[in-house]
C-alpha cells in the first residue's frame, strides 16, 4: 500500500486454506500483489454420441478447465528493520510463509501418520489423504476454489544462519468447478457463487450497447 497522503487503499491478494473440517484458516496474504495474473481456459469438448456429428460443435461438456499462473514476491526486508517487532522472521526468515505456501499441496500430517500406524499393524482401511482447501482471494469479484498444480519457489537472499530473507514464489492453479467438486463441499458452492458473479458481470456488459454494430447482426 502506498504511503502518499490521500492514496486509495489497495486490497492485498491471499490464498486462503481450510483443513476440513477445522474452520480455521491458514491465510497467505501477498505482501506485494502481483504485477500480472495469467488465466488460460480451455473448452471441454462434449464428446460426439452415438448418432454423433451434426450439432455437437456448439454443445460443452461442463465449464472451462482454468488455469491461472501469478509470481508473489516475498521479502523480509521491513521485518528486519524491525527486529523487536518481528522476532520470528529475525529468528527463521521466511520459512513460516514458504512453509504456509507448500503446505498447499500436502495432506495433513495428522492423517499421514495415521495411515502409517494402520499400515504397520496391517489395517486394511487407510485414511484418504486430501489437500487443503485452497482458495484463490483476487478481489470481491473473484473468490475462486483452486488446487495448486505446481509451485517453484527461489530463494534469492539469506541471512547468516541461512534462512531465506527474499523469495518468489511461482504458482500454478487449477480453478476447481461443479465437476470437479460434489455438492457437500464447501469449495462447490464458491465456485458457484463465482459463477453466479461471472453471469452479473456479462449482463453488466450488455449496458454498453452495439452501437452501430447493430444494424450488422443477422438477429
Amino acid at each position: 500500500m502506498s504511503t502518499f497522503p490521500g492514496s486509495p487503499r489497495i486490497l492485498k491478494g491471499a490464498i486462503v486454506a481450510y483443513t476440513l473440517p477445522a474452520l480455521i484458516p491458514r491465510v497467505v496474504v501477498f505482501q506485494y500483489n502481483p504485477e500480472q495474473v495469467t488465466r488460460s481456459l480451455a473448452p471441454r469438448t462434449a464428446e460426439a454420441g452415438a448418432g454423433g456429428g451434426r450439432g455437437e460443435a456448439n454443445r460443452t461438456d461442463g465449464p472451462p478447465d482454468e488455469t491461472i499462473t501469478l509470481a508473489v514476491e516475498i521479502d523480509a526486508a521491513d521485518q528486519l528493520e524491525r527486529p523487536d517487532e518481528h522476532g520470528t522472521t529475525v529468528e527463521v526468515g521466511l520459512h513460516p510463509v514458504l512453509a504456509a505456501l507448500e503446505g498447499l499441496m500436502y495432506p495433513p500430517f495428522p492423517v499421514v501418520v495415521a495411515n502409517q500406524v494402520l499400515a504397520n499393524f496391517g489395517g486394511a482401511f487407510i485414511l484418504g489423504e486430501p489437500v487443503p482447501l485452497a482458495l484463490l482471494v483476487w478481489g470481491t469479484a473473484r473468490v475462486l476454489p483452486v488446487r495448486v498444480q505446481s509451485l517453484s519457489i527461489t530463494e534469492q537472499a539469506f541471512d547468516t544462519r541461512l534462512n531465506p530473507i527474499n523469495a518468489r514464489a511461482d504458482l500454478g492453479l487449477k480453478v476447481l468447478t461443479y465437476r470437479d467438486l460434489e455438492m457437500t463441499d464447501p469449495a462447490y458452492w464458491v465456485y458457484m457463487a463465482s459463477f453466479t458473479q461471472k453471469e452479473v458481470m456479462a449482463a453488466l456488459n450488455l449496458g454498453q450497447g452495439t452501437g452501430a454494430l447493430g444494424r450488422a447482426l443477422p438477429f
